[in-house]
This record gives C-alpha cells, structure tokens and sequence, in this order.
C-alpha cells in the first residue's frame, strides 16, 4: 500500500482562510413523466441510479436536497437512495462490492478504506471530471492514489471533547486546557455521581480517537510517521505503550459508562447519556451536532466543545486535530451510467451542497468558496485554520488488515484484556509483515 502521510501542515490547510441513527430506509425518489433527454437511451426507457450513505438528520436532507436538483437537471433519471447507519454500511458495502452490485454513487471516507476498493479494481477513475479547483487540496489528495482521483470530498470532520455546559457550570467546572486539569475535571464530576465520559465502543473507531490523541500529544504526529514509513521507530515505541498506559489509567479511574465495550454508537446510547445528564463528555467527530439536531434539538443549547488537552512534558501541540474527510462521493466502476452517477457526485459536492451542508450540520467542508455561518462551524474553521497539523484516523491510513488489528488492540486496552506493552509489540509484528 501506498505510504500516506498522516499530518498535514498549516499552510496545506489555508484554503479554510479563503472560505468565509436511524434505521436502514429506502427512499425512491419520484420521477416526472419520460421525455427523451441525453440521459435516456434510444428506446427511451428510464434510467436508474442507486445511491448509498451513512447520514441521517439534516446531512441526508442536504443530499436529498441535492438529488432533486440533479433530477430537474436530468429528469428521465430515476435515482434510489439509501441511508444505512455507520457500521452497518461498511458490512453491507463490503459485501455489494465483492458480490458485484455495488451502487452507483456511494459515501466514502477516502484513505485506506478507499483505496482498499481501489486497488480491487471496483473504483471509477474520475479524473478530469471534476474542476479540481472547487476542493482543498489536502481533502481531495486523499481520494487520490497514483495520481488519479476516485472520489470528491464534502465534509472535514473534527474530534473534540463534547461536552454539556449546564453539568459543567452546576459543578463549578471550565473546560480543561491540560491533563491534569482533565483529571480533576473527571474527578469532581465523579464525586457528584455523573459519568465523566461516555463511550459506545462496540465497533472499536470511538476508543480509537483516545489511542490517536494521546500517541499525538505525547509524540507529536512523527511517531505514527515513522511507524508508518519504517523510518525508525515502530508501533512498539514507548510512546504507543505509553498512550496505552494513559488508557487504561482512565478506565481503572472510572471514568466511563459501564459496559462501555459493548455499546454501539449508531444506536445513539452514549449521546442519550449525554442528553440525560447522566454523562458530561464524549470524544467524538463534530457530527454529533447533526445527531443532537434531529435527536435531541433542545439540548443544543447545552452543548459545546473543546480541544483534546495537552500533556505536561508532551512533545504535541494541542492546537493539533484528528481529523477525516467525510463524506467522500464516489463511483462504482460497474456502474451502467457511469457518466451520470459522475454527475450526481459533483451536485453532491458543489458550493450549494457543500453551503447547506455546513449551516444545518456544524461542519467544516472540503468545498472551497462557502461563508461558515453556524457557529460551531465557525470555531472549528478556526481551528484547522491555527492547528500545527492535522492526522487522518488511522484505520483509514493504514493498510486494511492492520488498521483492524488497531482497532482491535485499542478495544482490548480498553477491556484491560491486553497490556499496552502487548498491544503496541502486537502492531509492530503485523507492522513488519505488511509495510515495506
């Protein structure tokens, strides 16, 4: 697999200076009566597109939104979308795509994931297609591989601490700036019988942010570099074994819901701890602002965020973020209309999408020309804009098997079922066998 960096430099990310779950459902879309256009065939007959993502809420109204634009535009086109939730979409995707009936358009998140379909051969090259112009660099590069483009980002999603502001003003609480503050913060909110921080770790990517951001404020972003480039130091460093250790201290600490490993996300209990008052925070991307808005929409005004803290003696910046490109719209390669599912993707990712998409979900976009107008959007725009770097999670950078076994490893940490010692020499074995 090709070698991706995992950082990004603040001056990669100043195009952001120019800008100013539910269950699976299917939703087929009404088409107006057939007329002969350049998108039906000779004999006339419809043709029809299938297009899939993860999003519920607000995000899947702004791609509604965009696919009924397409249709006035190509309106012999009928397009059946669906909305599956996160993890479920990756097994049912998986299994379209080695079966051979994938959609049409579908959400990726770029990176290994998709390059993984890629180098399968299952990806259509839309190199060319698309005005390269209309996108930050660093978000489209990570679509691209060997020089040729195979998706067009919308969204930048940002980890931060979420947390709520009535809990944290009842207890004489501001948000902590360091670790040691962090600590406090956990401990007091403990003494006055709150969870300090709710986890659904189930599918192993929520725990994951916490082995990212402690291996970056204890190292910076050149451990993972190194470990990923074989340029000297592996995922055995002291640094992953002790970003383990600061894992485990925080379960042996209490400091998460019970049975933490065994709760999704996409169900939504983590967030219902949160909207209950019976949790304070949750590390997590800013789509949890989409899911408070058609969750919990009240609770918005108790919501707020902060960056992952900094650790004393830490080599990281805490200005640093993890950070993903999501979604990402892509076409199958055996698509019948590959020229038109092409077309859908770029009204998925044009200015207007890319506009709605930030001022009714929060979100920084990967679409260049849009005025951030919501303010969490705003303050996270800020952010990349002043961060020292930004790292892609690493189950998308890393080669499949292995982003797995991270995962995986993680969750056991976690579960105490594994030392950070074992954990780290784990990666670095398999590390040997798949980076060259």
């Amino acid at each position: 697999m090709k070698k991706v960096a995992a950082s990004i430099t603040v001056l990669s990310m100043m195009f952001l200076a120019a800008c100013g779950s539910s269950p699976s459902t299917t939703v087929k879309l009404d088409t107006p009566a057939e007329t002969k256009t350049a998108s039906t065939g000779q004999s006339g007959e419809k043709k029809t597109l299938e297009f899939w993502y993860i999003d519920p809420g607000d995000k899947e109204k702004v791609y509604l939104e965009a696919v009924e634009r397409f249709k006035k535009k190509h309106p012999d086109v009928e397009v059946k979308s669906l909305q599956t939730p996160n993890d479920t979409y990756k097994q049912k995707f998986a299994v379209a795509m080695s079966g051979g009936t994938p959609p049409d358009v579908f959400h990726s998140w770029g990176g290994g994931w998709l390059k993984e379909f890629v180098d399968q051969g299952n990806v259509l090259d839309i190199t060319g297609k698309f005005d390269a112009n209309n996108f930050s660099k660093v978000a489209l590069d990570n679509a691209t591989f060997g020089g040729k483009t195979y998706g067009l980002p919308l969204g930048l999603s940002i980890a931060e601490f979420w947390y709520n502001k009535e809990i944290f003003e009842k207890n004489g609480l501001k948000p902590p700036a360091t670790w040691d503050e962090f600590t406090k913060v956990i401990d007091t909110l403990k003494q006055n019988k709150v969870i300090p921080l709710a986890l659904t770790n189930q599918s192993k990517w929520p725990g994951a942010y916490y082995l990212m951001y402690f291996a970056d404020r204890l190292e910076g972003s050149e451990m993972f570099n190194s470990a990923l480039g074989r340029k000297g130091r592996g995922f055995d460093d002291p640094g992953y074994v002790k970003a383990g250790q600061y894992i485990q201290d925080l379960v042996k600490r209490d400091a998460f819901n019970k049975g933490f490993n065994g709760v999704p996300y996409d169900a939504g209990a983590g967030r219902q701890l949160l909207y209950t008052g019976q949790a304070a925070m949750m590390l997590m991307s800013n789509s949890i602002v989409n899911n408070v808005r058609q969750e919990k929409p009240d609770f918005e005004k108790k919501l707020d965020f902060f960056p992952f803290p900094s650790i004393q003696g830490g080599k990281g910046d805490i200005s640093s973020l993890q950070g993903a490109t999501a979604p990402v719209w892509s076409v199958s390669k055996k698509s019948k209309n590959s020229e038109l599912a092409i077309e859908l993707v770029k009204e998925l990712s044009t200015v207007e999408t890319a506009q709605a998409y930030s001022d009714r979900t929060g979100s920084v976009v990967a679409v260049n020309g849009v005025n951030y107008k919501d303010e969490y959007a705003k303050r996270i725009a800020e952010q990349v804009k002043q961060a020292k770097s930004i790292f892609w999670p690493y189950d998308q950078t890393l080669p499949p098997d292995l982003g797995e076994l991270h995962k995986d490893t993680t969750q056991g940490l976690f579960g105490l079922s594994i030392t950070p010692e074992e954990a780290a020499k784990k990666m670095e074995e398999k590390a040997k066998q798949m980076l060259k």
